[in-house]
């Protein structure tokens, strides 16, 4: 069900018009007549490679769990198409109230599925930290769309889109919205929630999580932050950039440091969503486009490195990475596939993440030099985490008898693989496909903001 669900996605991107920013397949149903609220849904080159990536990733995270989920299956898989519909909506919908709605929808199923099939004894105590933290973070937004409701007498977006708001306003509603997509993202100081998360909960779970609903936060910075609030964004795009750099070189300097195979990469994925945002507040074109490209990546290359951990963990029950070494001797399929995500990890050209970098890096050394020299820094981070992390595992001599007992990739876990590294290399080879398609909704953004307002 879930492989047509991405099958009827498709035509969404092979008919979409890619000569317009205007949005695309509008649907709409009126709600609370009232008070202007709506149902309306529309696609533009920005929201529609997310809804390609989240009916692409749904049924690799369900072909993951196959064979490894074995209670209340038909729960589990109940929740991933309440997740997969929640998201769609997410990031499609043209309404701030609605979007805040399934925003946090999103929340439930994927508390239950920490929460009942996580791998360890702190699964409880992980589900709650993820839903309290993202749930509180939250709530400053509804506040804020409340008070535009208020203020301008609707929460669509294509209206609120064309207001002019006062600038004390809009400074509040930025940090609002900034605080919220901030702890989805997740920035420091509220990225404790992550590792956590990750670390309890099941492979196909980190899958969606790093793979997808950590793109909401960035997504909602792209969609609503930017464009609505320019003038505040403007004042504050030197602050955020502080913060981006101290995250991006904070956990990579942590991700080193780490002995949990999934705490390594979720301080990774902190690192790398960090570096998108970067991007997003570079405020070029070539930023922008970068982290709408790097986020696609993300979402192929993080998948692949928690789904080769789950391989591991579902032979060896353990992510201590000293339990390991020698891997390349009994395992040589799984150790060229983990080669291949750690180098597009560190973003080697032709992979899909080489592309996302060169872009945001071009952006932000038009903007500002210094910036990128420290970016530069936390890739350069990156690389060394990415090594030392395949070099314990697979090089080396086998330190442990048991090492020598398992097989290699099963077919399934094979066919996992193949598909995640033949689209990292699609979108690392051939870029300008996916980079057609946004390029207008990106530049309609940048129209907005008058750069000269503080000048």
């Amino acid at each position: 069900m879930s492989f047509f669900i991405f099958i009827m996605s498709l035509p969404l991107w092979i008919l979409f018009d890619k000569s317009t920013s205007n949005f695309q397949y509008l649907f709409k149903i009126e709600w609370i007549n009232q008070f202007n609220i709506n149902f309306y849904l529309g696609i533009d080159g920005i929201s529609l490679f997310f809804i390609i990536l989240t009916t692409f990733l749904i049924p690799i995270c369900m072909l993951i769990s196959y064979e490894i989920i074995n209670k209340n299956i038909k729960e589990y898989f109940i929740l991933y198409f309440i997740l997969e519909f929640c998201l769609i909506i997410s990031f499609s919908v043209l309404d701030l109230l609605i979007f805040y709605i399934f925003f946090e929808s999103v929340l439930i199923p994927m508390f239950l599925i920490i929460g009942i099939w996580g791998s360890r004894e702190r699964k409880i105590k992980a589900s709650y930290l993820f839903f309290l933290y993202t749930l509180a973070g939250s709530l400053f937004m509804f506040i804020a769309i409340i008070h535009l409701f208020l203020t301008v007498g609707t929460t669509d977006y294509q209206i609120l889109y064309y207001s002019n708001f006062d600038f004390s306003y809009e400074k509040l509603y930025f940090l609002a919205f900034f605080l919220s997509f901030a702890v989805k993202v997740p920035m420091l100081p509220f990225h404790v929630w992550l590792p956590e998360a990750h670390v309890e909960a099941p492979t196909a779970g980190s899958v969606l999580l790093a793979g997808i609903l950590l793109k909401l936060g960035s997504y909602g910075m792209i969609r609503f932050l930017v464009p609505l609030f320019p003038k505040a964004t403007l004042y504050f795009t030197p602050y955020v950039l502080v913060l981006c750099l101290i995250s991006v070189i904070y956990a990579s300097l942590t991700a080193i440091r780490q002995t949990d195979l999934k705490r390594i990469i979720a301080y990774a994925s902190v690192a790398h969503m960090n570096f998108i945002i970067l991007g997003i507040f570079s405020l070029t074109i070539q930023g922008l486009e970068g982290s709408i490209i790097q986020m696609i990546s993300h979402g192929l290359v993080s998948s692949g490195l928690f789904f080769s951990i789950g391989c591991l963990y579902d032979r060896y029950h353990t992510r201590f990475i000293n339990y390991y070494g020698g891997l390349a001797h009994t395992m040589p399929l799984f150790c060229i596939a983990l080669f291949i995500y750690v180098l597009a990890n560190m973003s080697i050209p032709g992979s899909s993440s080489f592309v996302g970098e060169i872009l945001i890096l071009t952006g932000v050394f038009e903007d500002n030099t210094t910036t990128a020299i420290f970016a530069i820094i936390g890739m350069f981070l990156g690389g060394i985490y990415s090594l030392l992390f395949y070099n314990r595992i697979c090089y080396g001599n086998i330190q442990n008898i048991y090492l020598k007992i398992y097989y290699d990739l099963t077919y399934r876990e094979f066919l996992i693989h193949l598909i995640l590294i033949a689209n990292i290399f699609l979108l690392g080879l051939y870029p300008k496909i996916f980079e057609s398609c946004m390029h207008e909704s990106v530049s309609k953004i940048l129209i907005h903001i008058d750069f000269s307002y503080f000048y």
